[in-house]
């Protein structure tokens, strides 16, 4: 399940309390590429229970985008141990996004290890 960021609020508390991997997409409801991402952000997010799946739309929480310098749509963040380590713009294919879980689940298990 993805869940809809309101406020900045919201996507900071998420990103203390989310102890595994996180995937926000920020977008736009007009953009297409966004509208073609979309169905694989949601196909990502029952595939991976594990991992927080959360989309910002960046005309809603325009703190949020300003603070993560959003200049192009869509943009795809990941992070892991309560930030942000890495974005993506555009439309990436399903695989791109299935690699870069993959690679940070391993940092996070060297950490724990």
């Amino acid at each position: 399940m993805v869940q809809n960021i309101t406020s900045k609020e919201e996507f900071d508390n998420i990103l203390k309390e989310t102890n595994w991997v996180i995937i926000a997409d920020f977008f736009a409801t007009w953009c297409w590429p966004c509208k073609v991402l979309w169905p694989v952000i949601e196909e990502l997010s029952e595939e991976n229970k594990d991992v927080k799946f959360v989309k910002v739309d960046v005309d809603e929480v325009t703190e949020l985008a300003a603070e993560y310098w959003i200049t192009s749509i869509p943009t795809v963040f990941i992070g892991y141990n309560h930030e942000i380590k890495e974005g993506f713009l555009w439309a990436n294919p399903k695989e791109f996004y299935e690699e870069k879980i993959k690679n940070a689940e391993e940092e996070i298990k060297k950490v724990i290890q």
